[in-house]
């Protein structure tokens, strides 16, 4: 079998990174096999090839990566996972790579920006939790709340646009519906001013409310990954900077309807449970039902039982139209009409866009690699470059 000299070193880096224990790294890079590979069969003095692609298959570095004899870097600015002992959410594989390739891009624009005439210094003050969360929402409302159309999706874009606007860079990453393992995580944040989201077809509010939750971590300058268990925020315990964060998101997003939520009776003391009102103030705003649940609960104007209860009657709706969609989707299969399914393409930051840019024009880049960041046919670069 084909072997070749390897660096040892940068393997056990990833391993630690990734957090992984030795029988989970081996049950990974033994995975397809009849028998489990052993740890000294695997790192001999030559490593097989093969070998070194299923390594790959767990860290997508390129086997490049593993043949380079330099010692690898292991600092707390390389990786989150070297800044945080605890996430608020128990990582999967998935989530750990994803992580890990969006810190290698702010790493990589970091690099850029000091090659390049390029600044990208915070504007926005640093909150601290001891401060009310409502009142800083008002402030930083007003600088960064857009005003568009009740279109999710637009406002999202807008949104981005207007956080670009103020240094702090939102990525948005488009997961393909053939993956194995899809993430677990929602969105996270990188200091200095990176925002990472996972797109959420069918749940544009969820999205942008974790946009606005991330704002909160961006604005105490607090890094972290997680998922957005809406259960857990209205009947669970969560940090202090956690209920910050939520407090914060939600009065961002509510803004002058925050006082007509605040005014409703106790929810179930009638029989509709003002199931109406709350939609219409959730139709009004850019925040979910389950949201509004999720506040209301927490202010002490909804039991758990009552919010157990509208919860599942909206699941219930949105899963009945979803498998009345889907059926819809193989009905026109059958009958032999195109799938209309693209895959959606990330909403890119005009931040993004500019750096590259700038890059570009200042020699630090190549027209080619231009297009590979941007995703870009070689017939649009002209539209980019005006």
């Amino acid at each position: 079998m084909t072997t070749t000299p390897y660096n040892i070193a940068r393997i056990e880096q990833l391993i630690r990174q990734f957090r992984l224990e030795k029988n989970e790294f081996l049950d990974l890079v033994s995975e397809g096999l009849k028998d489990k590979l052993d740890w000294k069969k695997i790192f001999q003095p030559e490593i097989q090839i093969n070998h070194l692609k299923r390594i790959d298959k767990i860290f997508s570095k390129g086997l490049s990566y593993y043949l380079d004899p330099a010692p690898p870097i292991q600092s707390k600015e390389s990786s989150i996972f070297f800044r945080k002992e605890k996430f608020g959410a128990n990582l999967n594989l998935a989530s750990k790579k994803i992580v890990t390739q969006f810190e290698e891009m702010k790493l990589s624009l970091s690099g850029l920006a000091k090659m390049s005439d390029l600044k990208m210094d915070r504007i926005l003050p640093i909150y601290s939790i001891d401060q009310e969360a409502m009142e800083v929402a008002k402030t930083v409302r007003e600088t960064l709340y857009p005003k568009v159309p009740k279109d999710s999706k637009k406002f999202l874009e807008a949104l981005i646009d207007k956080f670009a606007a103020a240094n702090i860079l939102v990525f948005e990453f488009v997961e393909s519906p053939n993956l194995k393992q899809k993430v677990n995580i929602d969105g996270f944040y990188l200091q200095p001013n990176v925002i990472v989201l996972r797109r959420n077809q069918d749940y544009f509010k969820r999205e942008i409310f974790t946009l606005a939750h991330e704002l909160g971590h961006y604005l105490l300058n607090q890094e972290e990954v997680e998922s957005m268990d809406y259960d857990r925020l209205a009947t669970g315990s969560i940090s202090k900077v956690e209920t910050w964060c939520n407090t914060f998101a939600f009065a961002f997003l509510a803004g002058d309807k925050l006082n007509e939520l605040d005014q409703l009776p106790e929810i179930g003391k009638f029989k509709n449970y003002s199931f109406e009102e709350i939609k219409t103030i959730s139709d009004a705003t850019h925040l979910s039902f389950t949201a509004i649940l999720t506040y209301l609960v927490k202010k002490g104007k909804m039991s758990g039982a009552v919010y157990g209860k509208m919860r599942k009657e909206q699941e219930d709706t949105i899963q009945a139209r979803k498998d009345l969609e889907k059926k819809k989707r193989e009905l026109e299969k059958e009958m032999g009409k195109p799938s209309m399914g693209a895959q959606a393409k990330p909403i890119q930051s005009p931040l993004f866009v500019s750096a590259i840019q700038t890059a570009f024009f200042d020699g630090v880049i190549n027209e080619y690699e231009l297009c590979k960041t941007l995703h870009l046919k070689p017939e649009q670069l002209e539209k980019y470059l005006r």
